[in-house]
């Protein structure tokens, strides 16, 4: 492996267009292996970035009282809406940022909003900003139809048949999407936008404007992961890491904005069913305990359940008065 690695920037438009996609598997493979990140691209999503940068930054720039009135208390167990600045904590800390998050629109006859499960309702959308609604839905459909193809390439890279992700754990995926901004600071070595951390769930696509900021962990050291114009960083999360038992890792990373201006980032994560049961791969089902070497030192491959319970313990970490009510 080099000694000064770099994002690998693999095209995924063979898997976009269901072609012969051998070779961009096996790209996917070295990369999840080595790094656990990449840049992606191929996707045919530049029109709907555009239009969700445009509305995201018309969205932060309304007063603090406006932008309130779609707090996430407001979003009860569906955990959508507005927080402000500090408002998320990773590893206890506030962050250095204010975001929305959002979700699969599902109406209140939906089955799983009907069971009442956590994460899962309507989202809240800004009446002063009208756009937003439609930029964040087309975002979403073509994040999820591009994080479709990317799991079949890493199928395809495990020996695994190319629907094998779909078929066993995305059938009906659990979809969480945020848009982060990280204001300009005078002083942005006093706190991070966002602490070291990895993401819980398969696969994570990255969304990011001209400013950068993010950061991953390598063996080697911490790189920058700059932003590439017309491609998405793509991370691997925990389910994947504990599917793989460790041979694909979800990989830390961090986000300071040293740019001196506001820095939007669009992060997409595309996750396992609610109710599904993770259970290793039979040829990756002995996996050694690795907390020692984690940033949290968590033993992933210890646990067992459903998704959704690991998501949720998770979750209430970030945003432990919410959970309270959950």
């Amino acid at each position: 492996m080099d000694r000064n690695p770099a994002l690998p920037l693999i095209d995924i438009a063979p898997l976009m267009a269901g072609g012969e996609s051998a070779a961009v598997a096996a790209e996917i493979g070295r990369a999840c292996r080595e790094l656990g990140f990449f840049y992606a691209k191929g996707h045919a999503m530049e029109a709907a970035i555009a239009d969700l940068d445009a509305a995201g930054r018309r969205f932060f720039a309304l007063p603090e009282a406006r932008k309130m009135e779609i707090a996430m208390a407001r979003g009860g167990r569906a955990w959508r809406g507005y927080f402000p600045v500090g408002g998320e904590l990773t590893s206890g800390r506030p962050d250095l940022k204010q975001g929305l998050y959002f979700g699969e629109e599902l109406a209140a006859d939906d089955p799983r909003v009907a069971a009442g499960l956590p994460l899962h309702g309507a989202n809240l959308f800004p009446e002063d900003v009208p756009e937003l609604r439609p930029a964040v839905l087309r975002f979403m459909r073509e994040a999820t139809n591009a994080a479709h193809a990317i799991m079949e390439g890493v199928a395809l890279s495990l020996g695994l048949d190319a629907q094998y992700f779909r078929r066993t754990y995305t059938a009906a995926p659990t979809l969480l999407f945020r848009i982060f901004e990280y204001p300009a600071t005078s002083q942005p070595e006093e706190s991070w936008g966002v602490g070291e951390h990895t993401d819980y769930g398969l696969l994570t696509l990255l969304a990011q404007d001209a400013n950068g900021g993010l950061q991953v962990k390598t063996p080697h050291g911490w790189i920058d992961a700059p932003p590439i114009p017309g491609a998405l960083v793509c991370n691997i999360g925990d389910m994947l890491d504990r599917l793989t038992g460790g041979l694909y890792r979800s990989t830390p990373h961090r986000v300071r904005n040293l740019s001196g201006k506001s820095r939007l980032s669009f992060p997409f994560f595309f996750d396992p069913g609610w109710n599904a049961e993770i259970v290793p791969l039979p040829a990756h089902a002995n996996a050694r305990d690795d907390s020692t070497e984690r940033w949290d030192r968590s033993n992933v491959h210890a646990w067992s359940g459903a998704y959704g319970d690991y998501l949720l313990s998770k979750v209430a970490k970030v945003f432990p008065d919410l959970a309270r009510g959950v």
